[in-house]
């Protein structure tokens, strides 16, 4: 009869040998069954943590979405390459959630996505809109809004971080959501919210409350801008008008691979381990 690990005392070291296959999987679910609060695995490398989530989703079954992923960006640094628009999108979920979070569970990530560093606590949530059935908002008002939180414009939504405007129909899909939004207008009023299928382009479940999480792990208002140009001069001994990154943020454009330069948009930065409850 197999026999669950037990859970170490504070302090204490447990090692565990001869977990062979998708035995480590079952191991790590069934000591997070028993913490009480939040567990961290840190797997040696990107392909290790994902071969744990898939099989730690397995073996939760029902309780998965006690499962917090926190991926890499999967690019090279200072590349001229920026992460898909679903990895940023699953990052800021994990950020937004481990803010609030106060059970157990289970978060993954790898050790080279453990040095990066990250977008101060409270970002997420301090950048983040709220919209509910029956608020006042004016369309205008909300595409402004979206814009700012780093969203683009398209005609027709189809990935995270993406929003479309069609009369008094708002189509939007969040950051961190599994699947868009409609929001229908009446006036400067949200008559209604609703998810949809993007293939489809046919609504579904009716919702009152959603959370709109920004798009970008950095903000790009007016303010961070500023701040990024005096960081980027004190930073770089080179004339900053050479530049082409910085002639870029300066017009408030998002230029590629510009996510290793995070730390120049904010005062200080955090860790993953700041996030932990």
């Amino acid at each position: 009869m197999l026999e669950s690990p037990p859970f170490p005392a504070a302090g204490n070291r447990l090692n565990c040998g001869r977990l062979y296959g998708a035995a480590r999987a079952l191991a790590i679910t069934e000591l997070a069954r028993q913490a009480p609060k939040l567990m961290l695995v840190v797997a040696p490398d990107i392909a290790t943590q994902t071969a744990l989530e898939a099989e730690c989703r397995f073996f939760l079954g029902s309780k998965a979405n006690l499962l917090l992923p926190f991926p890499d960006w999967e690019t090279l640094p200072y590349d001229l390459t920026s992460p898909h628009s679903e990895i940023i999108s699953q990052r800021l979920q994990t950020l937004h959630r481990l803010e609030t979070w106060k059970t157990g569970g289970l978060l993954i990530t790898s050790a080279p996505t453990l040095l990066q560093r990250l977008c101060p606590t409270g970002h997420v949530r301090g950048q983040a809109i709220t919209l509910s059935a029956n608020g006042k908002i004016e369309i205008e008002q909300l595409r402004q809004r979206l814009i700012l939180a780093g969203y683009q414009g398209c005609s027709q939504v189809m990935a995270p971080g993406e929003f479309a405007v069609r009369g008094s129909l708002v189509d939007l899909f969040p950051m961190g959501s599994e699947f868009p939004y409609r929001l229908d207008f009446l006036d400067d009023c949200i008559d209604s919210i609703r998810t949809f299928d993007p293939e489809r382009q046919t609504s579904t479940a009716q919702v009152e409350r959603l959370i709109v999480l920004p798009a970008r792990e950095f903000p790009l208002d007016p303010e961070a801008i500023e701040r990024f140009r005096k960081n980027f001069r004190k930073a770089f001994d080179i004339d900053p008008s050479q530049s082409p990154i910085y002639r870029d943020i300066s017009d408030a454009i998002v230029p590629i691979g510009i996510e290793y330069y995070l730390p120049l948009f904010f005062e200080e930065t955090a860790s993953l381990f700041d996030y932990l409850p």
